[in-house]
Parts: structure tokens; sequence; C-alpha cells
């Protein structure tokens, strides 16, 4: 238990001069840290709580989603039928209270016109059920209805898709250890640190970013348009820019393009040095695009953001090339900001903001400074208490607190982890509880001692002893952490990282790191007796 080889003392010592070195940098000024190596620049971050920032609780809207599925069921009817041969002609298909629903003009296509539909249904997670019911109510009409583990199913898939559009277009805005996490069936929590104006960050994520090319109706009535009625095939939108001064247009309901077809979008400037939005197609795109102007050179087409027209521009010759761009008095910031939104991907659902809270740089320093005089009177006390209690061996129990602190704050920097609020309680807490093995193993040798065993034999039996009660009590404090940090969020999971890390570091320097400098010291003075 006391021999200790040189490869052995190596390896010990290396991993906590790593931790040490690693947590440096995170006492230094930025200046400092962009000079050091990139390897080097490992540092602790600090959460909302202690470096200031923006907090926004985001709702998600379940019948936004269950509308959204209702067009695109119907788009997929239309071109499914059409599809077929012979074709199937319908009636109108009416949306009325959730459900879709059409007549078949030739009563004889009934069955087949069902089975073309069926089809498009699909299975609603692992609960068993179609997420659309397809049925034959008064022997030619057609009813599609969506089904409640539907409905579920796509307010889920929903909500994965807005977290990830959101964790992208916060990464683009460049913030450092934003916090992205999903809370309950339909909200998302937002915390990016060090942000301290949210409107910026509000606007940018209330853009569902849902950009559509599509045709306007030139044949539409301008009275009926400005009372909100358009012909078949055709709706009305706002547009608010609109030169001739009428709020609404009359566009048709087929998308041209669409913004999935999107591989880029940058802030650029037109001719007349105005901020635009240039935007670049893929394959399939551009083809659609180029050949949608081809035929309709002469004619207007609408460029949609979220329900609302940003520029109706003339087609004067085929838009070629797979690139265009997007005009609607934009300021640079707004035109930035939809570029990141387009880059990012359209918005699943519409998000609102139901909470909203900004922490100013003056609370976080003010915790800060709680936390560290709270961490030295810590670290004092229990210094003072091991000493008195053990003289020699508290001092290397000492020792061993101070290096495992440095330790926790190295691995932190190294797996980019956030210090929280709590999770300087966590620390606190570390500390406190470092010291308790080391207790474990200096009261063992003392009863060792007390037996009758010399020295040597005292030391190896009471770290032999201790270590497995050492290792079993942190096992179910390892344990305990591990819950927190599964099934916890925020504050939670905070504690919980401190807590699980400073568990691991704390058993390695108070058992392995204590027993090779204790063994150095016995093999150096081969001493008599000791008190402890």
């Amino acid at each position: 238990m006391l021999n200790f080889s040189r490869w052995t003392i190596f390896a010990i010592i290396l991993p906590l001069a790593i931790g040490v070195l690693c947590a440096v940098p995170s006492f230094l000024p930025d200046s400092v840290v962009n000079r050091l190596p990139g390897f080097m620049q490992t540092r602790v971050n600090l959460g909302l709580d202690l470096s200031g920032g923006s907090h926004l609780l985001l709702e998600a809207s379940t019948q936004d989603v269950a509308k959204q599925r209702l067009t695109n069921m119907e788009e997929q009817v239309r071109t499914e039928l059409r599809r077929a041969d012979p074709r199937i002609a319908i009636g109108d298909i009416s949306s009325r209270d959730g459900k879709l629903s059409f007549m078949v003009r030739d009563p004889s296509q009934v069955d087949a016109a069902v089975e073309r539909v069926r089809p498009l249904t699909q299975g609603a997670g692992l609960t068993g059920q179609r997420d659309f019911n397809v049925e034959v109510v008064n022997s030619s009409t057609i009813v599609i209805t969506p089904t409640e583990a539907g409905i579920n199913n796509a307010v889920k898939s929903a909500m994965e898709v807005a977290t990830e559009v959101i964790r992208k277009r916060i990464d683009e805005m460049g913030t450092r250890e934003p916090t992205i996490q999903q809370q309950g069936d339909n909200r998302i929590v937002v915390q990016v640190p060090g942000l301290q104006d949210p409107k910026a960050l509000k606007d940018l994520l209330g853009q569902t970013a849902k950009l559509e090319f599509k045709l306007v109706d030139f044949t539409a009535n301008p009275a009926e348009v400005a009372q909100g009625r358009a012909p078949v095939g055709s709706e009305v939108l706002p547009y608010p820019d609109n030169p001739s001064g009428v709020p609404l247009i009359a566009v048709k309901r087929q998308v041209m393009v669409s913004g999935e077809d999107l591989t880029d979008a940058t802030q650029g400037y037109d001719q007349s040095n105005q901020a635009i939005v240039n935007i670049r197609f893929n394959g399939s795109g551009g083809r659609k695009f180029g050949q949608v102007t081809s035929q309709n050179v002469n004619r207007p087409f609408a460029i949609i953001l979220d329900g609302k027209v940003l520029s109706a521009p003339n087609i004067n010759e085929p838009i070629l090339g797979g690139s265009a761009q997007i005009s609607g008095n934009f300021t640079v910031e707004s035109a930035n900001q939809l570029a990141i939104a387009l880059r990012s991907g359209k918005l699943p659902v519409a998000l609102t903001v139901v909470e909203e809270r900004t922490v100013g740089p003056g609370l976080g320093a003010d915790s800060i400074r709680a936390g560290l005089i709270a961490s030295i009177i810590a670290v004092v006390a229990v210094a003072i208490f091991m000493f008195v209690s053990y003289g020699r061996f508290g001092m290397y129990a000492n020792l061993a607190v101070a290096i495992n602190v440095a330790v926790i704050l190295g691995v932190m920097g190294m797996l980019g982890a956030t210090l929280t609020l709590p999770g300087i309680a966590g620390f606190v807490l570390t500390i406190g509880t470092a010291v308790d093995a080391n207790v474990l193993i200096y009261e063992r040798i003392r009863e060792e001692r007390r037996r009758g065993r010399n020295v040597v034999q005292s030391i190896e039996h009471g770290y032999k002893e201790a270590s497995r009660t050492i290792f079993e009590a942190n096992v179910t404090h390892a344990i305990a952490g591990g819950i927190m940090l599964a099934l916890g969020s925020g504050p939670v999971k905070g504690f919980a990282i401190v807590l699980l890390i400073g568990i691991a570091t704390s058993v390695f320097t108070a058992v392995t790191f204590t027993r090779m400098v204790v063994a150095n010291w016995v093999r150096r003075t081969r001493p008599t007796d000791i008190t402890i």
C-alpha cells in the first residue's frame, strides 16, 4: 500500500497537474486567454445567474400544428388524386371543424379515391393508431379526421425540430453557452448569458421564417380583395409595404418555391445601396424557380414571409442560376436577422414569448462575490479544523483539498461546463465534504495504533480498510447526482455537474494523492511514532 514506483507517482501527479493547469485560464482576463494556445483556452463558463443575460420562455400553439397538418394533407390529397389514372375529379375541399371533407364527382370512383388517400396517413408513433382517419359519408363524401394521437405525435416532432432551429439561430448570433431546453409538451426555455437586450433575441426567435414564392392573382377584383375576399384557388394576404397603398393583396395558393429549397441566405445591398437578403436555392429549387419565372414573364410574384408579403416584383425575364434577392424596406440589422432565420431553417410552429427576464451583470457580480466569500470561509474553516485535529496529516488533507478545488475548475473548463449559482453551492458543499475521506482514514489509523500496530502497519491498514467505506459512500452520492443530472433541468443540473465532478476528484485526491504524500514522508523520515 505504501510502495509507489516512479511510474505510479508520475501517473498520479500528471492528471492533477493537467487539471490545475486547465484551471488557470479561468482566473485570467480575456485579453490574456486569447493569446494562449488553443488547448489552453479552457475556461469555466458562467451561467445566466452569474454573468447576466436574457431568459425567455417560448410557447407553441398546438392549434397551429394541427392547422398546418391539415393544410399539408390537403395539398397531398389534391396531388394524389390528380395523379390517378383515370384522374379522380373532386369538389372543393372544406377544412371546417378541424377536418377535411370533399365530394367525389363520380360515385364509382369513391373506392379508388379512398385507396389513393389512405396511404397518405401514417402511424402515430408507437400508439398503434393512424394520424388521420379516412371514412366515407353519404356514399360520395370522403372525410379525413386527424386523431388525437396523430396531433400529439406531430406536436412532439415539431417541438424537437423547433428546439434545434432555435439552437442554430442563437449559435449564428455568436453567443456563448446558451441553454435551450424543452419544458413540458409545448414550451422551450432559452437562456443566453451575456445578452442584456432581449429584443434582438425575441425578434429572431419570433420569426417562423416560413418563406414562400407565389404568383400574384391579377384577375382578382380589387374591391373584393380590400374586403378580404379572393377568387377560388387564391388567398388574401397582408401587404404592409404595398406601393399602391392597399394593405392587402391576392396571391395564388400554390407555392412556386419555398424556403425548404434554400441552401444559403446572406445580407447584402442592391444597386440603390438598400439592405437586401441574397438567397441561393438548391438544384431542385433553382430548376423550379427558373421554370416558373420563364413561364410567367411580365407577371408579378409575391415574396411571402410568415404569411406577410414583403414585396411583389414583376418578372421581367426568367430568373435562372438558382439565386434571387429579397427586398422589403430592410435595415441592415433586420436583413441580417432574416438571413440568419432563413439559413437555420423555418420553425415548424409559431412561438410566442410567455415569460421574459433579464439578469443584469451587477446581480451576477454580487452572486460571484458571495460565492467566493462562502468558498473562502469554507476552505479556511476546513483547513483550521483539519490542522487542529490531525496536525501534519491534516495539512496533507488541506493540500489535497486545495488541489481538488483547482482540478474541479480545470475539469469543468475542459468539459465546457457552465457554472451557475447552484453550482457554487455544490462547489462549497464539495469543499466541505472533500475531507470526509481523510477523516475516516486518519481515525482508522488512530484505531490501528491503539491496537498496537507499528506506524507502517497502521497507515497501511488505515488506508486499506477505510477505502472500502469511502468508495461505497461516494457511489451512493454519485447515484444521487446522476439522477439529478438525468432528470433535473437548469439549476438542478448545474448543481449535479459540480457534485459529480467533485466526487470523482475528491476521492482521487483524498485517497490516492494523500496516500502517496504520506508514503513519501514515511520513507524519508522513518518515524517511530505518529501523532494524529
